[in-house]
């Protein structure tokens, strides 16, 4: 059994964020396991065509690696992809790093207070602490269509494109108008003889401002870190600014007008207009950002479908209305399992508590999307209500990485075998939370990815990211139970001896 310090599960950007800060703090018994057998996480994964961030790239980074020459604003998938591959090499992380290495369980042994993690390939980690970085967009959601399997054309998941599938010339169906979808649909339009847009709910849109970055402007802002700190800056409290309307719903009166005039300058046929008019307050579900979409689907060779799907057959698929759409290609951009956060393996703390049950049963919950009471020395990053609506989640994950750092040092200057969150801090910390929600947009009644199947939101946070920040910018120890090195070996040792005296 391999030992370390630490465990990092997960090489995306969480991960690697991780080990980098890791490092810089002091703690350098780490291993970072990764089930692929390449870095990235979400930008490994998803390369359909038009994949893109829709955060600037300035702020969507780490703090400690800004020195990066983006093309756009808003940096196409390869090149996310690529500086998170530089940040692995550049901060020295390879030899730390296992590729290949897909984690199946961890179970927290509690007369050593270590975690013991098991691999698909049957090899065994031991690790004091346990930092699971693997997200929540790494599992596509696909409908359970009727007659799906009847189907003889090819179908795929946008985050698992088909790229040796030609769709030029093709009569093609994208199912879903989400982040992904409008990335996707100008790109497959630009190919396909005929695109059915299959739409269930119309999204709020506002125009993508991007804008590519010059040589020269590349140069100045890689070699001028004042300037650049500035515009990460300026993009960053730009992003939080519009988050006071996602805490005061009227405020989205706004943004909502902003959109509409968008639509109708854009869109002049009043019959589409009125199909991609949405229904419902700005901000319930994801605002898209896209400056190619609207035209996209005024193109001769698209339509916009809003029946309902009622089932698919050999040719393709047949919608409410009885009308049949022949089809060679379906891609479903129908996001991923989110709200219903279940633990990414199997994990199992203090006295066999199994993670992914109790979150089944009483939905996910963690301090600061971090810690849970039962499962001590784990830390989650990227855990349930950390999600955003307006501005960066690398801010979001690099201030739950500060938090378990703090944690971390706590545990070494006090010589503590483990730190494991109190029932009662949990519980407080939740319910003020679930209290919050109802008040924000995200509680305005409209159903999307954020509420779970019990109606439940697990996936965002209420506040502002400096709220997150500040709450996170230290290790609040009086809200766990440390157990003490030294006490720890006393225990373990009368343990050992009554079993000794036991077996004699």
């Amino acid at each position: 059994m391999e030992r370390h310090d630490i465990l990092i599960i997960g090489a995306g950007f969480a991960g690697i964020g991780a080990a980098v800060q890791l490092e810089r703090a002091g703690f350098t018994d780490y291993l970072l396991l990764e089930q692929a057998d390449a870095v990235g996480g979400t930008w490994r994964e998803n390369t359909y065509p038009g994949a893109a961030c829709d955060v600037s790239s300035p702020v969507y980074s780490f703090s400690f690696d800004q020195a990066q020459r983006w093309s756009r604003l808003f940096a196409p998938q390869p090149e996310i992809r690529d500086y998170l591959e530089r940040c692995v090499t550049e901060h020295g992380l390879r030899p730390r790093l296992r590729l290949g290495t897909k984690v199946t369980s961890a179970r927290w042994d509690e007369a050593q207070a270590r975690w013991i993690v098991r691999a698909a390939d049957g090899k065994e980690y031991s690790a004091r602490s346990l930092l699971p970085c693997c997200g929540g967009i790494n599992r596509p959601s696909v409908p359970q269509f009727e007659g799906l399997e009847e189907f003889r054309g090819v179908h795929f998941h946008s985050a698992t494109w088909n790229h040796e599938y030609d769709l030029r010339g093709k009569k093609v169906a994208v199912i879903g108008t989400g982040a992904s979808a409008i990335q996707i649909i100008p790109k497959v339009a630009e190919q396909a003889a005929q695109l059915s847009v299959f739409q269930r709910t119309a999204a709020w849109v506002l125009p993508r401002l991007d804008h590519e970055f010059s040589d020269l402007e590349q140069e100045v802002l890689q070699h001028a870190p004042l300037l650049r700190s500035t515009l990460r800056a300026a993009l960053f409290w730009r992003n939080e600014l519009t988050g006071v309307a996602f805490r005061n719903p009227k405020l989205m009166k706004l943004g909502e007008r902003i959109a509409r005039l968008y639509l109708r300058r854009v869109v002049k046929d009043p019959v589409l207009r009125a199909k991609l008019t949405p229904t419902f307050v700005m901000g319930c579900k994801r605002i898209l950002l896209s400056s190619e979409y609207y035209p996209a689907l005024q193109r001769p060779n698209v339509s916009v479908v809003t029946e309902a799907i009622a089932r698919f057959d050999e040719r393709g698929i047949v919608t409410q209305d009885g009308r049949h759409h022949e089809l060679d290609a379906v891609i479903f951009s129908t996001g991923f399992h989110v709200a219903d956060v279940v633990a990414p393996f199997e994990v199992k703390g203090r006295a066999g508590a199994d993670l992914g049950e109790r979150w089944r049963r009483e939905g996910a919950e963690a301090y600061l999307g971090t810690t849970i009471p039962g499962f001590p020395n784990l830390f989650l990053i990227f855990g349930p209500n950390t999600g955003l609506g307006h501005n960066s989640m690398v801010f979001m994950m690099e201030s739950q990485i500060a938090y378990a750092i703090g944690a971390l040092r706590a545990m070494r200057e006090r010589q503590l075998a483990s730190v494991e969150l109190r029932h009662d801090a949990l519980r407080r910390y939740n319910d003020a939370l679930q209290k919050r929600l109802p008040k924000t947009v995200w509680g305005s009644g409209c159903a999307s990815w954020y509420i779970s199947s019990s109606g439940k939101n697990t996936t965002v946070w209420p506040g502002s990211t400096i709220e997150f920040w500040a709450r996170t910018r230290r290790f609040d120890a009086r809200s766990y139970l440390a157990v003490p090195e030294a006490s720890r070996q006393g225990a373990a040792k009368a343990t050992r001896g009554a079993a000794a005296t036991a077996g004699a």
